[in-house]
Order: structure tokens, then sequence, then C-alpha cells
């Protein structure tokens, strides 16, 4: 796509990815990648978090020779942030999900792969080996365990369970769009595509004509609904049944590395170390679930305090390499980001990943030059000034 590798030249931070997305997508996509629930509250307030700390700053340091390698179960990765998990992401992007667990790949970064995709999990394993899986429960134990075993089929070495979708969302933003799961085929809708023809031909048309209709691939451990239906499937945003015993059920049948990600609260990090988990993501997923939930960043001392026995990693509104780096003063193993990559995927596929992630690499080096740092350990609670009373700028190593 030489028109969008051309357009890579104006991209000079992550947030510039978004403006030429909007522009390329239908709006019923970008609305579903772009909204929140509610009024947003919470989608602000992710960004603002990082605002609420000042950096300091040490100078006549030599600099020239800078590390931002971190180690995250066993493997040392280049940077200190990674993808996080997109549902249809192949919507947005052609083969979205390789895309960008290729791209993460190249670049020795992590990316989780979502299980609300629309590729089998097993072509993403084998493209990009390394990625980890989130999975959405269902509600019935055997296919439950049919996903959890064929997670382990496929190879992934890491299994992140997302626990903040107790509910469908108050997403009143999808409704004003016209976004469902699965997409409702609409006079509205075609209109979308027909004004939107890269789209429609690179993306929509280029998949059918490939791959057929594009289905929920990992579904309940097995394929699920086609992503165009007439019919909703009321019962695949329903979760409240599961508990703790389904973790500790979980944790007994999965051998490999177990990540929860929607964690917010030191109590259910206090439970998360009790029932084995390995890791845990603390995430209000985007802002996209309870509007007014707190930030991430506001949240992570407390969850540190409570969880010691692995990586506590972050998401949910880091845009700059100043986010990752005040987030990694405060304590998180790494920060990953989602929206900023989506949008770099559907305006130029691997290159657009690729740009983004060199982006983000360079600034978070150069804030490490300003403040006078030559590796990631130096980043601590001194490296931090809280702006508003109350906040807590304690760093804790796990």
């Amino acid at each position: 796509m030489p028109h969008a590798h051309r357009a890579l030249a104006k991209v000079l931070a992550l947030k510039d990815f978004e403006a030429l997305a909007r522009k390329r997508l239908p709006a019923a996509l970008y609305g579903y990648v772009s909204g929140a629930c509610e009024d947003g509250h919470s989608l602000r307030e992710n960004e603002q978090s990082f605002a609420d700390y000042a950096l300091t700053t040490r100078v006549l340091v030599d600099i020239s020779a800078r590390e931002q390698s971190v180690e995250i179960f066993g493997h040392r990765y280049s940077a200190p942030f990674g993808i996080a998990p997109m549902g249809v992401a192949s919507m947005t992007a052609y083969r979205g999900d390789i895309v960008l667990a290729e791209s993460a790949a190249r670049a020795n970064v992590p990316a989780i792969m979502s299980g609300w995709s629309l590729i089998p999990m097993e072509e993403v394993a084998r493209a990009a080996p390394g990625t980890w899986f989130q999975a959405y429960l269902s509600r019935r134990q055997d296919q439950m365990d049919a996903l959890i075993d064929r997670v382990a089929r496929a190879g992934f070495g890491t299994l992140v369970i997302t626990v903040d979708t107790p509910s469908p969302a108050n997403r009143e933003n999808n409704v004003r769009v016209g976004f469902s799961s699965p997409l409702r085929p609409t006079a509205r809708l075609a209109w979308q595509g027909l004004t939107h023809p890269r789209w429609l031909l690179g993306v929509l048309a280029r998949t059918f004509v490939h791959h057929g209709m594009p289905h929920f691939e990992n579904w309940h451990g097995e394929r699920g609904a086609p992503i165009f239906s007439k019919t909703l499937d009321v019962d695949i945003a329903q979760r409240g049944h599961l508990t703790w015993g389904h973790i500790a059920q979980i944790r007994d049948r999965w051998k490999g590395r177990l990540v929860l990600k929607g964690i917010l609260n030191p109590l259910d990090a206090r439970k998360a170390a009790d029932h084995g988990v390995d890791g845990i993501i603390v995430s209000n997923h985007g802002g996209r679930q309870l509007d007014g939930a707190v930030p991430p960043m506001r949240a992570l001392p407390a969850v540190l305090e409570q969880f010691r026995g692995g990586p506590v990693m972050l998401d949910s509104g880091a845009r700059r390499g100043t986010d990752v780096v005040k987030a990694i003063a405060l304590g998180a193993a790494a920060v990953f980001i989602g929206r900023p990559f989506n949008y770099a995927a559907s305006v130029a596929g691997a290159a657009g990943v690729a740009h983004g992630i060199a982006l983000l690499r360079e600034e978070i080096s150069k804030n490490m030059a300003m403040m006078g740092m030559t590796t990631l350990a130096q980043l601590d609670s001194s490296c931090l000034v809280p702006l508003r009373p109350g906040l807590s700028a304690t760093a804790h190593r796990p």
C-alpha cells in the first residue's frame, strides 16, 4: 500500500495514527476501536493519570550507551512495552492478528492475541511463536476445558484470562456508530463500506477472496459465529458466572504461565497470588467496561503491595515513551498498548506497526537520556514527583 507508506512520513507519534485510521476505516469500525463506555470518563482519566507524575532528571551522566530491555517470564524483550489484545483486528487491517503478532515478534516485544479474533489461534502461533493468548471463558465447563486444551495444543506458553467482563458493558458509542458483534448487515453499514473503498478492497474483499467469510475462530474452543449475522448471539458476552473457583480449575489444567488481565483492586491481586497466578495486568479495559473505574496508574502501587510473586504489568492509556517510563518507575514490569497499534495496522499494515514500535522505542531512549538513565533498573520512585495530593510514588520490584 504505497499511499499508506508515504503517510508514515507524517506519523511522528503514536497518536498521529488515529487521524489517518479514522479516514480509512468505516465509521462503525473506527467507532468500535476508539470508543469506550457511557461518557468516556475512564478513557480520558487513563491518559490523564500519566500526567499526574513529573519526572526528575540527573545531569552530566554518560548516557552514550542505553539499554531498555526487560525480562518477563524468562524472556529478554527489547523494550518494556507490548501490544495489547484487540478484538476483530482482522476487520480493521488485512490479517490484522497476524500482522500485529509478527510485527511484535520481529521487534522482540510481547504481543497478546485476542480471543475475540477472526483468525484461528493456530495460524497466529505458527506465524509468531511466543505470542500470548488472551481468553474469554465460556459459562460451560466443557467449553472452557476445550478452549484451555486447544490453547496448549496450539503452542502458546502464556495464557491471559480477562477477568473484568462479568457483564456486557454499556457501550452506547457502538450503537451510535452502528457497530455490533457480530455485525448486522444494514444499508448504513453497506454505505460505510462503499464510501471507504481502500478498506473495502484492501481488507474486506481481500479477506473474502482468500479466506472466505470471517468467523470468530477461537470462541469456546471451536469456531464461532460469522462476523456478519442477522442474529446476535447474546450468550457470547455473558460471563457473570465466573468465580475464583474457575481460576483454580484453570490453574490445575493449564501447565503454562497464567496471567490475569483486569485487576484493579489489591484484594484481587492478593487472591491472584493465592491461586498460583504467574502475573497480572492492571487494566480497566481501556475505559471500555466501567465508566469511572480507577485508572491503572493510580491502582498500580496498591496492587504491587499484594502481588510480588511475578510481573505486574499495566495497560490502558499509555501513548508516549514518557508514559511507559513513568509506569516502569512506579513499579510496572511492562506496559501494553492497544488502540494506537490497531490504527497503525489499519493505515499501513506491518510497516505501520513497525513504525509505531520504533517511534516508542526512540522516545523511551531519549527520555532515558534526558533523565540521566542508562538502564530501566535505575527507574524507581526517586524519578517521580506526584503532582496531585495523596498520590503514591512508591515503586516496588517483584
